[in-house]
């Protein structure tokens, strides 16, 4: 048995069926809602943690994750997911530096998309793996994620770039953001709308401020009010006046 195959069992070992009922509403497993199809066993992200820790610095075969990565089992995925993302975080630090494995946990990452399929998977691999990959390298990669008609795959796009403002890169962010102004999912606003308050609050608030200016009236509300939260109150009441003014006739 791998210890991919160990990691897995000792995940179902875990499960809670109460936790797993919980889980399934927060993540909108019912018919019509963005996660139906999937299947929770109810292991919560800090219990996966525990579970990988003693994975992190050794690392599972990146061909027995990939084959995980398929699990029709919610919380398998996740672990996968969260491995890779530490993984990754390891390999760009100077330290523990390894540029070959970055590329090859990206590469496997973006031919298993269609597996990254709740915001919880998107949110806990996407700054990490693509964002990481992408520090020094063209941002095309986002444009095209951001274009699918895959919204799992427009979230990536726009939440990987948490990494790249955190190293002071926001220009994608913006750009990315103007180009889901009309996005028809709400997941996608908010991710948009948490992006934009993130490059603003750690990198230049004029940014920010130039952007709604031009784009506020237009935004969806939810993007909006994310992307102002952490602004002054006046601040806010004025961006949210732009919004409400295009609505009169």
């Amino acid at each position: 048995m791998s210890t991919v195959d160990e990691l897995l069992r000792a995940i179902d070992d875990a499960a809670d069926p109460a936790v797993a009922a919980v889980l399934e509403r927060y993540f909108q497993l019912q018919p019509g809602g963005y996660g139906f199809g999937d299947r929770m066993i109810g292991v919560k992200l800090s219990t996966l943690r525990v579970l990988l820790k003693p994975y992190t610095r050794a690392g599972l075969p990146l061909p027995d994750l990939e084959k995980a990565l398929a699990s029709p089992i919610h919380e398998h995925r996740l672990a996968v997911l969260a491995h890779l993302a530490d993984r990754a975080a390891l390999a760009i630090k100077p330290r523990t530096a390894n540029a070959a494995e970055l590329a090859e946990i990206y590469a496997l990452y973006l031919r298993n998309t269609q597996y990254v399929n709740n915001w919880d998977l998107v949110d806990c691999s996407a700054p990490q793996i693509v964002g990481g990959h992408l520090l020094d390298k063209p941002r095309d990669p986002l444009y095209k994620l951001v274009a699918s008609s895959n919204f799992w795959e427009r979230r990536i796009a726009l939440v990987a770039t948490q990494r790249l403002i955190g190293e002071g890169q926001t220009t994608d962010t913006y750009s990315l953001s103007a180009l889901v102004l009309d996005d028809p999912e709400d997941l996608i606003h908010k991710a948009s709308g948490w992006m934009l308050r993130e490059a603003g609050k750690r990198v230049a608030e004029p940014d920010l401020l130039t952007f709604l200016d031009t784009h506020a009236a237009e935004m969806p509300r939810t993007m909006l009010r994310y992307a102002i939260e952490r602004l002054p109150p006046e601040v806010r009441k004025h961006y949210l006046a732009m919004k409400a003014a295009k609505k009169l006739p």
